[in-house]
């Protein structure tokens, strides 16, 4: 199994997955490959227009990217992808059309035959095994949480530390406790902006210059950098 789980598109400033595309490239590696893309979670923008986004930066480091909407048939379509693309926007709605469609099982047993997966924000959350750590807010009703469990721990993508002054509200890390208090024998990492973890087989890695963040019930979080061995969370 191969993954690139990585938590933002884009950094302040920067171009539209101007910061990820080496690694993008890296990991995918230099022949050219068909990458199926997942649009799904787009809510503001168009699939089409999402398509493009990406379709040139992946242009740009030598894939091609084709999405998904376009088919007829999406489970043939997951069958014959070279690789798998997911992007970010509003989880709860790219979750229901995955489920929709039929395709966790496709894409689990594609992935799990070592077709890489890339994805982003809410691609990297439906890499969990729920979508229960998603920041985002529920505008649509999927069936369940469920979602791909190629990982056996659960991401909270674009994790921060910030509480803004005068917000009376929980802060991210207090969301996270609430999770674990409901669900106590579940890990969570916080993958900060500008990080994304690497899984080659039973190996994964950090890359990126923020720690992780991580969480377990009745446990005081922990700040782990590019020199922890990740691979722990995989078993």
């Amino acid at each position: 199994m191969r993954l690139l789980l990585i938590s933002n598109s884009t950094n302040a400033g920067e171009a539209y997955l101007d910061y990820p595309k080496q690694n993008i490239r890296d990991f995918l590696g230099k022949e050219r490959l068909n990458c199926l893309f997942l649009p799904y979670a787009g809510v503001t923008i168009g699939f089409d227009d999402y398509e493009m986004r990406v379709k040139e930066r992946f242009a740009e480091i030598g894939h091609d990217v084709t999405s998904i909407h376009h088919a007829a048939d999406p489970v043939a379509a997951v069958n014959r992808a070279e690789a798998i693309v997911v992007g970010g926007g509003n989880t709860f709605q790219l979750i229901k059309m995955i489920q929709e469609f039929g395709l966790i099982g496709p894409v689990q047993e594609k992935v799990l035959g070592g077709t890489p997966y890339v994805g982003w924000s809410a691609g990297s959350n439906v890499t969990c095994p729920s979508i229960r750590t998603t920041n985002d807010m529920p505008i649509l009703e999927p069936e369940s949480f469920n979602a791909f469990n190629l990982v056996p721990f659960q991401i909270n993508p674009h994790y921060t530390d910030l509480n803004p002054p005068g917000h009376a509200g929980e802060t991210r890390e207090d969301r996270i406790m609430e999770y674990l208090a409901a669900n106590p024998g579940d890990t969570v990492l916080g993958l900060r902006e500008g990080c994304m973890l690497t899984v080659e087989e039973k190996q994964m890695r950090l890359t990126g210059n923020r720690p992780v963040r991580l969480f377990r019930f009745n446990e005081t979080p922990v700040e782990l950098d590019h020199t922890h061995d990740f691979s722990e969370f995989l078993k």
